[in-house]
């Protein structure tokens, strides 16, 4: 039902405030592997994705139909929305230089919600 909404992410969901967010050149520039879990909903009970974070900025590293859009701040936050038309997903959590954690909420036929888990791949 809301598969695409997961990815984020991953990574990456709160307002970032402009002190602290990665410029050019972040230490968590790189490719991530993010696997989401569903806690409630009706979403599917796991998904992995691909994402890239490039000078701070999270997208997705594979070819779909949505929009990934998120950043991380220079100490780690991140926040990241996925969307597709009028359905969406919000993620908010935390990385390190090699994993990251948090959680993310899906609104779009229904409302899901779980967690997220980041490892770096390069």
């Amino acid at each position: 039902m809301f598969r695409y909404g997961i990815a984020l992410l991953v990574l990456a969901t709160t307002a970032f405030t402009a002190a602290g967010v990665a410029s050019a050149g972040s230490p968590y520039d790189g490719r991530w592997s993010v696997l989401i879990q569903t806690d409630r909903g009706a979403c599917d009970q796991a998904y992995r994705y691909g994402l890239a974070i490039v000078n701070g900025n999270v997208t997705y590293a594979g070819d779909s139909g949505f929009v990934v859009r998120g950043r991380v701040a220079g100490n780690g936050s991140v926040h990241v929305r996925v969307s597709s038309g009028a359905s969406y997903a919000d993620g908010h959590g935390r990385l390190s230089r090699s994993s990251g954690s948090g959680m993310w909420k899906g609104v779009g036929s229904g409302v899901c919600s779980g967690r997220w888990f980041a490892e770096r791949r390069g």
